[in-house]
């Protein structure tokens, strides 16, 4: 009897031995946590791929692009005398110098002679990744948009493409660059093919971030707060409309969905079409660099993220984001910022 007391004693210590490993186990592994964290950043890589797909290294068409035809393109991008009284250029307010996210960060651009727009200036980086360019789809590629705000009153305000061709022709620069570029042709120097110049020079500015590593397989790219972020982002809607290479920028979406938004004045792509169905519709915005791009929306009446995330799912998707949400999905968006 005494011996089986001993052994159930024996037995029973035995027993809170294991436990105590197996607990002391668990708990080394819970600590580390390593494999499902992987496995969860893993998944969520998979699924952004799915989602977003990767961005090319080069735009649509610029296989096309010569180096002289660039060249050309980017001294007409920072050329004043494109303006109607040589104080603009697209560069004013489509800045891309620097930290510049290819746009001016005013609600609205003054132009040359001190008019001011009524809409937003929309990034030009990436813009020729997109499928149609302005906010309302009027211009079909970067060649017919880059025609448009030149001999646009409110904008840059020159008078005809007749004045623009005259002001290149009489400049001993651009006689030598416009040859080069168009070695085949006699008369080089027209408005058609200053504009196919600029578009060149658009092309090169694709812009790679911290997403793009962690798409092309670094997981330690983004911090937890980022991750949390991008599953946030795809979890609550956002993905309905911002999605794609470009995380956006490819359909048209209407700005209030479920409720108004408080600008009735600008119906959008209505006023390109004219159909009753176009009214407050958009092309949607890319939010690649959109850190860098404030203030937000067609008008720029919105001045940070955090006012513009919580606006933008009331509006779209009908849904009150927790500040925990906000700050999860703010957090991944600056993870989409150019590198510096």
């Amino acid at each position: 009897m005494y011996y089986s007391l001993y052994l159930e004693k024996i037995m029973k210590e035995l027993l809170v031995l294991l436990v105590a490993i197996l607990f002391m186990f668990v708990g080394c592994n819970k600590s580390k946590d390593s494999t499902p964290q992987k496995e969860d950043t893993h998944t969520l890589m998979t699924q952004a791929k799915q989602i977003f797909g990767a961005l090319p290294d080069k735009m649509p068409g610029s296989e096309n692009d010569t180096p002289e035809l660039i060249e050309l393109g980017k001294k007409l991008y920072f050329e004043k005398g494109l303006s109607i009284n040589n104080s603009q250029s697209c560069n004013t307010c489509h800045n891309i110098e620097g930290k510049g996210a290819g746009v001016d960060n005013k609600p609205t651009s003054e132009g040359a002679l001190g008019k001011k727009g009524t809409r937003n200036s929309p990034t030009v980086l990436n813009a020729g990744f997109h499928f149609v360019q302005f906010w309302d789809g009027r211009a079909k590629d970067l060649k017919e948009q880059a025609k448009g705000p030149i001999l646009n009153p409110i904008e840059m305000g020159s008078k005809s493409e007749e004045d623009v061709v005259k002001m290149l022709s009489i400049s001993d620069v651009y006689k030598p660059l416009f040859a080069k570029a168009f070695p085949k042709e006699e008369s080089a120097i027209t408005y058609d093919n200053m504009a196919n110049a600029i578009a060149a020079f658009e092309r090169t500015l694709v812009t790679k971030s911290r997403f793009d590593d962690f798409m092309n397989g670094n997981m330690a790219v983004l911090d937890k707060d980022e991750l949390a972020g991008l599953n946030t982002f795809i979890k609550v809607g956002c993905i309905t409309c911002h999605t794609g290479q470009m995380i956006g920028g490819n359909l048209y979406q209407k700005v209030g969905l479920y409720k108004p938004y408080k600008n009735i004045t600008d119906l959008g792509r209505f006023e390109v079409t004219k159909q009753e169905a176009d009214k407050f519709m958009f092309k949607v915005p890319t939010l690649r660099n959109i850190a860098l791009t404030q203030p937000y929306f067609h008008d720029g009446a919105v001045a940070t993220l955090e006012e513009a995330v919580p606006l933008m799912a009331q509006l779209n998707l009908n849904k009150e984001l927790k500040p925990e949400e906000v700050k999860q999905i703010v957090a991944f968006l600056k993870s989409l910022s150019k590198k510096i």
